[in-house]
């Protein structure tokens, strides 16, 4: 009876309004079965015709039972059993038993419940889909001619918008000019307005506070963050669990025996002279009693509904299976740059170690070395150049060495900069890198043409919110966290005591990294490797689930992360894992719903006499009952909640 997320018609334009559940094709068809029930019962009571009331509960019959029909004989026909053909069966033949009004209430309560649960996955649907309205259909582009409304959707990057207090941004961009205050919670779910600046990241779909800003398009409509949600969850929501593969590999095994059972439980009291009529009764109640409604639908609504809320207060979980394993993380190791700090880190400290190279032109090559780099450390090294003013040089056979460095020919120099570790051949590193390392500072070397020509070093901020997620996830998870890094373990260390991680595994290359995460695995450890940087993707892959921090995450480790952390707030990972575990909870808990009240009311239909309208609502009402528990995690309370 569940009807997956996205075989629903799309939701048309992307700006439309939310699906009027009215206007859902499950509700429409038990609406009308109903008014023909309640009429036909009307006229049955007031003494009408027979013809005449036979008439309106045949006309229940097709109305609310025509879909399900022709949707079970499809599957018939590709050779597997819908438990849909099986209450339609059964009403039919509580009708050829003359039981008209059994058969009809049943065809009701029978098309009642589809129509709650396609209510209950159409929300699901909306509070995605709903992002997509966020995005105002127009904005307002400066140009040479002046203020010019356009299409939002056809704004391209490089264009400058103008967004006037209490407006809502028409794409993702960066300020250019203008201080305001702008209401995030519909991306990243921060609950307050958050300052944005000049050189201010700001997302399509935002609301402007009490300031004017202009904004430089970054994005193309098609890749702003809010349709990057929507996409990465549909996505998800079209994967179906572990549970959920399982549960409909067992059902079509299930549905049939449950033939076979209702033929034995008609056919063998007429072998011992029971009456026709009664056995066929008893044997109708027990094929809908018995069928597997209920446990089918346990399973995917708490999924997409702990999918979705994570999705709107800021984390995406790219399926239903990703959800399910979040659910049973046992560890959790960090990178450190760019996810335990900021990723913004500053150059702290020039020391050339040559004569060849004072310390502006050593930073020079360094900066025009590492131009072409993504790395933090190399956007550090280029700002510090140009805040200086230092004119840098073309760089030429640009290579990236991830977790050792960068090599580039500059000036006609061989210029290599990178970690000391890997890029240092002797054991008695100069004394300028151990004082910065014991510092906590991150250093890197600088080789010209093979030799040693300086240290720069850098110190990078620790994430406020860094301390408190670490102890969150021990109290959550019963083990403290891991530090993987390619750092200097000095500057490990001094990170590490500071946000309280006591396992620290420092200069790290990415395949260590992969190494550390398998050993856990196989020691029987349930990793989430929470990472940002090219670096991190070959471990985000490895593990058991992979967490990329999504602000400031390189587009292979967004790629290859199983879930993303759109506003890169630490304690929101806690938070998700706990709602996984609650989501895995309420499928044990549905699961064991539904398996109550089937074996109740079989064991009540064989041994004693139950009533085919009291089967029929209890066998319906365990699916209602299922899907509801499992949409309560839609709430935005369930998030709160969470942990």
């Amino acid at each position: 009876m569940t009807t997956p997320l996205l075989d629903r018609p799309p939701a048309a334009p992307a700006r439309a309004a939310r699906t009027r559940l009215s206007a859902l094709p499950e509700v429409r068809w038990a609406a009308l079965a109903t008014v023909l029930f309640a009429a036909g019962l009307l006229a049955h009571a007031a003494g009408a015709p027979a013809w005449l009331w036979w008439s309106l509960y045949l006309g229940c019959y097709v109305g609310g039972g025509w879909e399900p029909a022709v949707a079970g004989l499809r599957a018939l026909r590709e050779k597997t059993l819908d438990v849909d053909l099986l209450m339609i069966v059964a009403a039919l033949g509580a009708a050829a038993i003359g039981q008209i009004l059994d058969g009809a209430l049943l065809i009701v309560i029978f098309a009642t419940s589809g129509a709650l649960e396609a209510v209950l996955t159409q929300r699901t649907a909306d509070s995605v889909r709903g992002l997509l309205t966020l995005a105002p259909d127009r904005a307002s582009v400066l140009d040479d001619g002046g203020e010019r409304l356009v299409d939002a959707a056809d704004l391209v990057p490089g264009q400058v918008i103008v967004v006037r207090p209490g407006e809502r941004i028409g794409a993702d961009g960066t300020v250019l000019a203008g201080d305001s205050e702008v209401d995030q919670a519909s991306i990243t779910g921060e609950p307050l307005p958050v300052p944005r600046h000049v050189g201010d990241e700001v997302f399509a779909g935002t609301v402007n506070g009490t300031g004017m800003l202009r904004v430089r398009v970054d994005r193309a409509a098609a890749d702003s963050v809010v349709a990057r949600i929507v996409a990465m969850v549909e996505r998800a929501s079209a994967t179906k669990a572990g549970a959920q593969l399982f549960i409909e590999k067992v059902e079509q095994w299930y549905s049939a025996g449950v033939v076979a059972a209702t033929l034995a439980v008609f056919l063998l009291p007429l072998a011992f002279g029971a009456d026709p009529r009664a056995a066929l009764l008893r044997a109708m109640t027990f094929m809908i009693v018995a069928s597997p409604c209920a446990v089918v639908l346990a399973t995917m609504p708490p999924l997409l509904a702990a999918m979705a809320t994570a999705g709107r207060h800021g984390v995406l979980v790219k399926s239903a299976v990703v959800l399910e394993r979040l659910g049973t993380v046992t560890t959790v190791a960090f990178d450190k740059t760019g996810t335990l700090t900021l990723g913004t880190p500053e150059l702290s400290g020039v020391h050339s170690l040559s004569p060849a190279a004072d310390g502006d032109r050593l930073l020079t090559l360094a900066a025009a070395a590492e131009h072409a780099s993504e790395h933090p450390v190399a956007r550090a090294l280029v700002a510090a150049a140009a805040h200086r003013g230092l004119i840098l040089p073309a760089a030429t056979d640009f290579a990236a060495l991830p977790g050792r460095g960068v090599r580039a020919l500059v000036d006609g120099h061989d210029v290599q900069v990178g970690s000391p570790a890997h890029l240092l051949d002797t054991t008695e590193p100069p004394a300028v890198l151990a004082e910065s390392e014991s510092a906590g500072h991150t250093a890197v070397v600088v080789l010209i043409d093979g030799t040693l020509a300086g240290v720069l070093t850098t110190t990078d901020r620790l994430r406020p919110a860094a301390p408190a997620a670490v102890a969150t996830l021990t109290r959550l998870t019963g083990t403290p966290p891991i530090l993987l890094t390619g750092d200097n373990p000095r500057a490990a260390r001094t990170l590490a005591d500071r946000v309280g991680i006591t396992d620290v595994r420092a200069s790290l290359l990415p395949q260590d990294k992969v190494t550390a995460v398998t050993a856990l695995e196989a020691a029987g450890h349930r990793v989430a490797l929470v990472g940002d940087g090219i670096n991190d993707a070959p471990a985000l892959a490895a593990a058991h689930t992979g967490i990329a921090m999504g602000r400031t995450g390189s587009d292979l480790a967004l790629d290859t992360a199983d879930a993303v952390v759109v506003r890169d707030d630490l304690t929101t990972i806690p938070t998700v894992l706990a709602l996984a575990r609650r989501a895995k909870r309420l499928v044990a808990t549905n699961l064991a719903i539904a398996a109550t009240f089937i074996a109740v009311l079989v064991t009540w239909d064989l041994l004693g006499d139950l009533p085919l309208p009291l089967g029929v609502a209890g066998h319906e009402g365990s699916t209602v009952i299922v899907g509801l528990n499992g949409m309560r995690l839609l709430t935005s309370r369930a998030w709160r909640t969470a942990h």
